[in-house]
């Protein structure tokens, strides 16, 4: 472990999970001494994330996350254990003491070190006589230096290796940039810069580290934006950008546009709640992570096909998250950017002011594409606006707008109000039998949620994740008999769990969540806590511990004999001289 025991200890009783999660997950509903919430980490709408105060452990019933206070840090910040470890050590005002080598701490490290140095020698460059077509560039599109340095804005110069020639200056090699994206490799084996002849934008996150990067090309050239490709410190699909910027906004929402200009010239006009997503559609990723600074969310695309397509994209995964969602409408302008230039600010604040909820957004695309003088057509209408509508979570809300659907289409009330409901009947019918169905597969149930940990013998599975639950319970258990060897487990992820628990217990030392946390992954941590959810009778321990691994040793055997007559049948067939 990087970091001594009775440290992590330590830090774990001073980083009270209630309130460590308090600060992304609002906790209200209570179940015996468990409180719940939305899971931060899949979307949903009826709280089945479980945080225990005595157990110091969460755990999601619907995604199946889980683990301790470390493991959430890790998990929803996108840490490391040892990062994770100082992120919440800052926050308990402790000292940290000298860890031993972490590899993948100290890459991640350099990588943000290196990021910063090459944000640093962007920015220096945008005044040099190799930033002028940036310079230019900005002034067309009206970016004032005082947003260009708000934002960190700088020039990648018209050269091979401008960056990587500055970057070996200090200390860095050619393989590292490479690693960060900064720099790609020849065909001679010698590197180059990636980013060239573009304005580029550092991607901050809410941390303020430099993890990546989005550049402009400034002639004609494609793409015409590229960013930063995946690395230890960069995930598109997790981050946004300007988001540590957005997130000190007093104004109480968050406005998702586009592209990085939209969001540079909505910041410079004043609206300083603005972000984009990073070259990709909105993922439930940056949905869950805008969700956690504001509870309303304004989505202002650009103004053509594309973006209505979009918006309607956004809305679906957005409406899965407890946040209310707003579609501001644009005319006279394709996007945020050009709309400002045009028509100013306070023009811009006012269709702010008039954007419409999510609702009222669909039902508009759904009326804009029939003409209702024509009673086909108004049929189907009423089809296509009555399936949105039954789709309403509240019955207020389905009410009120299967009223204003009625009235749009000139018929009663009661009629479009009863077809939703007979809509919304079928709909709940027809997810309730899948969930029946899913639920019903014995396999499903014995399956940990998480697939790339599939069991293949799921019977050997629930003895071994019994012998693992015992032996966390009640360590004690472990003197009573010969325990097996993690080889005889049948799922990897399993005895990689057991392995752990016993090396301590062999040890003589503690066994908790917090120290685990630092030995496993997130995905074995999750499904050790889901193992722990499940009932187990302690008073009769020893005969459980016994059981267990009698089935464990069945299941090896048979299996093992399996093997051995499929081998034999393969050797008589070759024998035979033939296959089947």
């Amino acid at each position: 472990m990087a970091f001594p025991e009775n440290f992590i200890n330590e830090l774990v009783e001073r980083s009270d999970i209630v309130d460590v999660v308090s600060g992304y997950v609002r906790l209200g509903k209570r179940s015996g001494s468990n409180l719940f919430g939305l899971c931060p980490f899949h979307s949903e709408k009826t709280p089945s994330f479980s945080v225990s105060p005595d157990k110091q452990i969460y755990h999601c019933f619907g995604c199946g996350k889980g683990g301790g206070v470390i493991n959430f840090i890790m998990e929803i910040e996108n840490l490391s254990f040892p990062e994770a470890v100082e992120f919440l050590a800052r926050r308990a005002g402790m000292p940290i003491p000298e860890q031993t080598d972490d590899r993948e701490s100290r890459r991640r490290a350099r990588m943000l070190a290196l990021n910063r140095d090459a944000a640093r020698f962007f920015y220096s460059q945008l005044s040099t006589p190799a930033g002028r077509a940036a310079r230019d560039y900005m002034a067309g599109r009206r970016i004032g230096s005082a947003t260009a340095t708000n934002f960190g804005l700088g020039a990648a110069p018209d050269s091979w290796d401008s960056l990587l020639r500055a970057m070996e200056a200090k200390g860095y090699t050619g393989q590292e940039l490479f690693e960060a994206g900064l720099a790609r490799r020849g065909k001679n084996g010698g590197f180059y810069d990636s980013f060239r002849n573009r304005l580029m934008f550092p991607v901050i996150d809410v941390r303020g580290n430099v993890i990546g990067f989005s550049g402009r090309i400034l002639e004609d050239g494609e793409p015409k934006y590229m960013n930063s490709p995946e690395t230890p410190v960069f995930s598109k699909s997790r981050n946004l950008f300007a988001l540590n910027l957005a997130k000190k906004s007093k104004s109480g929402y968050i406005i998702l546009s586009e592209g990085n200009i939209d969001v540079v010239s909505l910041h410079q006009a004043g609206f300083d709640s603005a972000v984009a997503s990073l070259g990709t559609s909105l993922t439930p990723e940056q949905a869950r992570l805008i969700s956690r600074y504001t509870d309303q969310i304004i989505i202002a695309y650009d103004n053509d096909g594309a973006g209505q397509k979009a918006s309607q994209r956004a809305i679906g995964i957005l409406e899965k998250l407890d946040v209310r969602v707003k579609v501001l409408r644009m005319s006279g302008a394709k996007d945020p950017d050009e709309f400002i230039k045009r028509k100013g600010a306070d023009a811009f604040r006012n269709l702010l002011d008039a954007s419409e909820n999510q609702v009222d957004y669909r039902l508009r695309n759904v009326t804009d594409k029939y003409d209702l003088n024509v009673d086909e057509q108004k049929v189907d209408f009423l089809k296509e606006a009555t399936e949105l509508v039954a789709r309403l979570p509240g019955a207020v809300e389905r009410q009120v707008y299967s009223m204003r659907v009625a009235s749009m289409a000139g018929v009663a009330a009661d009629v479009v109000s009863g077809e939703v409901e007979r809509k919304r009947k079928r709909l709940l019918s027809r997810a309730q039998r899948s969930d029946q169905r899913e639920q019903s597969r014995p396999e499903r149930q014995l399956q940990p949620a998480e697939k790339g940990l599939r069991y293949e013998d799921p019977c050997s599975a629930a003895a071994e994740e019994g012998l693992i639950r015992l032996l966390y319970l009640d360590p004690a258990l472990s003197r009573e008999t010969e325990l097996p060897e993690p080889e005889e487990f049948s799922s990897q992820a399993l005895g990689r769990i057991y392995s752990a628990i016993r090396a301590r217990i062999d040890r003589g030392e503690e066994v908790s969540a917090a120290v685990l946390g630092g030995e496993l992954s997130l995905n074995e941590m999750s499904l050790l806590v889901g193992i722990l959810q499940k009932p187990e009778l302690l008073s009769r321990g020893g005969r459980a511990l016994r059981d267990y691994i009698k089935r464990i040793r069945e299941r090896k055997e048979l299996a093992a004999g399996e093997t051995d007559l499929r081998e034999l049948a393969s050797r008589l067939r070759e024998r035979k001289g033939y296959e089947g």
